[in-house]
This record gives C-alpha cells, structure tokens and sequence, in this order.
C-alpha cells in the first residue's frame, strides 16, 4: 500500500505523551503512518500483543513498535534476546494504544479545511471552525455543522440537520430534515438517515396500504459509527435512538422507532424491525432479524443469523443467543443433537 511521503511526521516523545505510553529506547524517532509488520517501512509505527511477536517486530523495517508490558522490564530494559532494538512504545492494552495511534497521525496530516466551490450553502447554515465541505454538497436551510466536522463529496443535508463537532460523513451520505448527530460521529458512504419507516395501516374496506405518519426524528449520540450503505429511519411519532458509542457495520438496517443503548455493537446485514429496544452493550452478529418491539436486554449477545419473533425478551449478560427462535446457545446446541441421534436411529 503505498503512502504519502509528504505526510506530516510525528515525534514518538510526543505519540508516546499523547497515547499515555511508555517510550522505551530513541525517543527522537518519527513516524508518518501505521502498518502491519509485513508492510512495514522506515516510516511505520507497528504494534504487538503477543510477546511471541516480539522479535519479529524488533526485526521489521518499522520505526517503533508499540507492544504490551511484557516487551520491558521494570527497569527499562527490553525484555528480549532480539539482537535488533527500536523504540517501544509500552502499552497495557497495546492494540488500542495503535487504533489511538492511527487516528492522531491520520489527523496530523488532514489536508486543509474549507468550503468546495461547488457546495450549495445557503446563508441560513452555520458552519463551525475548521469545516471541511465537499464537492457538490447540498445543505438545506438552517443546517449546523460543529468544529472540525467533515462533509465528503455528494452529501445532501435537509433543513436543520444539526451535525456535531469532529464528525466525519463520508460521500454520497443522506441526512434527512431534522436528524440531530452528536460529536464524533462518523457515517461511512452512501448511508441514509433519518428517512421515513415501513409503517402502513389497511383500508379493510379496499384492502389497500396507506402509510401511517413518519413525522418523529432520529437522533444519533456521540462517538457512534455507522457502516457504508447503512439506514436508520427516524421516528414515526416519537423518536428513533442510536446511543453513545454504538457501533454499526455496513448494510445494517434500523427501523423506526428503535432504540439502541450505549456501546452496542452491530454486524452486517443485521435488521431490526420498528420499536425494537437493544440495551447497553448487547453485541449482535451478522444477518440477524429482530422482529418489532423485541427487548434484548443488556450485555446479551446474539449469534449470526438468529431470528428473534416479536415481542420477545432476550435476557442473559454474557449469554449467547442462537438460531430461529433464539435461544442459549447451550440448549440450541443439545437440541442439534438429540436430532442427529434421532435421524441416525432411523437410518
């Protein structure tokens, strides 16, 4: 992969201050960028959590190395037989330290801020400092972007959208009328928010649909992360709530209504029906399907593909959940083999 060799350079004294690292070895080194051992050059900084790993990333083409506690020892002193030493950079939690890491060198070397000639940015939209606002977006009347808050090219924004500081919303992302995102939000490509839900009521004279009124709003907390091609639907009547720190992967589905606790994580292709409630720290895999007004309750975690009825309640901190209907994964598994006992007494 190739980098930019005029990418602003970063002391590790001042990586090492930043990240709360301890710098072990040359502490006038620099790096510009982050990389894997392979792809490692006289310019990346590389990270281990595994003491087995150690040599091999003292042996690299790397600057420096951040690695767990077991690469020094008290005194100072790295704690290897390696015959080629670099700076380390000690961390406890050494893999955080380097997604840290990647972050402040990405941000040192942001190109300049500013306004796209070809935006369209009515006078009634307030812009905070250090804006970036790209090739041909739309911003609709009363719109707010906070301090440092990017906006890719292709963006459109409806009428008073209220965007929060150091957000980042890649290209081609639709945010419709209303939709309040906190700080350090990131919307990855192509995502839409805030559009109407799949809410009808039926003539039962005529046997036809007629949507019932999407009028409430989405509202999205600080630090969350939302994948490429991602919907969330604002709320029919009330509101839809994605809470601080949720994380959500690409081609996740979110319908109106919902409500999503702190620090949630989403996989891919996921989908939760309308007024579904996910508490705090649920985790939740790939191609899942929640019914509407389904509970997961906190802490539970829930197995790829499992499908979860309406109304159900999924209780169980630290309990996996799997299959359709989900259950502990426990009895699903007992189940399967009562099963196969009984085909083979058939056969």
């Amino acid at each position: 992969m190739a980098h930019n060799k005029n990418a602003m350079k970063q002391s590790l004294a001042a990586l090492a201050e930043s990240l709360g690292c301890r710098l072990v070895g040359d502490s006038s080194g620099v790096v510009t960028h982050v990389s894997s051992l392979k792809s490692a050059d006289e310019d990346s900084l590389v990270f281990v959590d595994d003491a087995r790993h150690l040599e091999s990333a003292l042996g690299s083409r790397a600057a420096a190395v951040i690695a767990g506690d077991f690469a020094a020892t008290p005194a100072g002193d790295v704690a290897t037989g390696a015959t080629i030493h670099k700076p380390l950079l000690i961390s406890p939690q050494p893999r955080l330290a380097f997604a840290r890491a990647a972050r402040l060198l990405r941000d040192a070397g942001a190109r300049p801020r500013g306004v796209h000639p070809s935006a369209m940015v009515p006078v009634s939209v307030l812009l905070g400092n250090k804006v970036e606002i790209g090739a041909r977006v739309v911003l609709g009347e009363h719109v707010k972007v906070g301090d440092g808050s990017d906006l890719g090219a292709g963006c459109v924004l409806g009428d008073h959208v209220a965007i929060g500081a150091d957000c980042r919303i890649d290209a081609n992302v639709t945010i419709y009328r209303g939709t309040v995102l906190g700080d350090r939000v990131v919307v990855q490509a192509g995502a839409v928010l805030g559009s109407e839900g799949f809410g009808y009521v039926r003539d039962r004279e005529t046997g036809r649909y007629e949507q019932f009124p999407q009028v409430g709003k989405l509202v999205i907390e600080d630090d969350v992360e939302i994948g490429a091609n991602a919907t969330v639907d604002r709320g029919a009547l009330d509101e839809t709530r994605i809470g601080r720190g949720a994380k959500i992967d690409n081609l996740v589905h979110v319908g109106h209504n919902v409500q999503i606790g702190e620090d949630v994580i989403i996989a891919a292709q996921t989908g939760l029906s309308g007024s579904a409630v996910v508490e705090n720290n649920v985790i939740i895999g790939g191609q899942v399907g929640i019914a509407d007004h389904v509970r997961i309750e906190e802490g539970a975690i829930l197995g790829a593909q499992s499908g979860i009825p309406t109304k159900k309640v999924i209780r169980g901190k630290g309990i996996v959940f799997w299959g359709t209907p989900a259950r502990p994964i426990r009895e699903y598994l007992k189940e399967l083999a009562f099963l196969s006992r009984a085909a083979k007494e058939k056969e």
